[in-house]
């Protein structure tokens, strides 16, 4: 079902999708970020917290996939007039922007699982293993996915000053346009 180009508002899918992701890679990025603290802390923990966060980021892959399909299909609703065209270009490179991190930073990490030395395996929330990622070694995915997830980082906090932007200085309906008020 494709968004009529007149809309202002995301379908429910999109926003279900927007929510869905964002709640899984904030979660993943916090996690990820206590790592270095809880492994030393308590090694059980870790290796527990190590697989579901393993387990969340190919969730995110999967869901980033499905939500690129669902987009490429369904135009996003046009912007507000009142935008200036280096907004334009900076708001359509941010949200390609995302969908490049939304993809590149779990695969970056299923790559570093897939050609680490000790191997464990990815079992998917405990339900099944999911298959090594056939990615060359000698590559430091250690770093890039570390690199990636600040990255996700810094555009996550850019993306919620802009809606904070536009709502209360703008006062227009960019933020509106996806929240779950009215949506059913």
């Amino acid at each position: 079902m494709a968004i009529h180009a007149g809309r202002s508002r995301y379908s429910s899918v999109a926003i279900a999708f927007h929510w869905v992701i964002a709640v899984l890679l904030i979660g993943n990025l916090a996690g990820g970020l206590l790592f270095d603290i809880i492994e030393d802390a308590d090694k059980s923990l870790f290796f527990t917290l190590v697989q579901l966060h393993k387990s969340t980021g190919i969730t995110i892959l999967v869901l980033a996939v499905l939500r690129l399909a669902w987009r490429l299909m369904n135009p996003a609703p046009p912007l507000p007039d009142h935008m200036t065209p280096a907004e334009r270009v900076l708001a359509k490179l941010s949200h390609w922007g995302f969908y490049v991190l939304m993809i590149a930073l779990p695969l970056s990490g299923w790559a570093m699982t897939s050609t680490a030395k000790i191997k464990f395996p990815m079992l998917w929330y405990g339900l099944f293993e999911v298959p090594p990622l056939p990615a060359p070694t000698g590559w430091n995915y250690h770093d890039f996915h570390g690199i990636l997830g600040w990255v996700a980082v810094a555009m996550i906090v850019l993306h919620v000053a802009a809606a904070l932007k536009h709502q209360y200085f703008d006062r227009d309906d960019i933020f509106a346009r996806m929240s779950m008020k009215g949506r059913r």
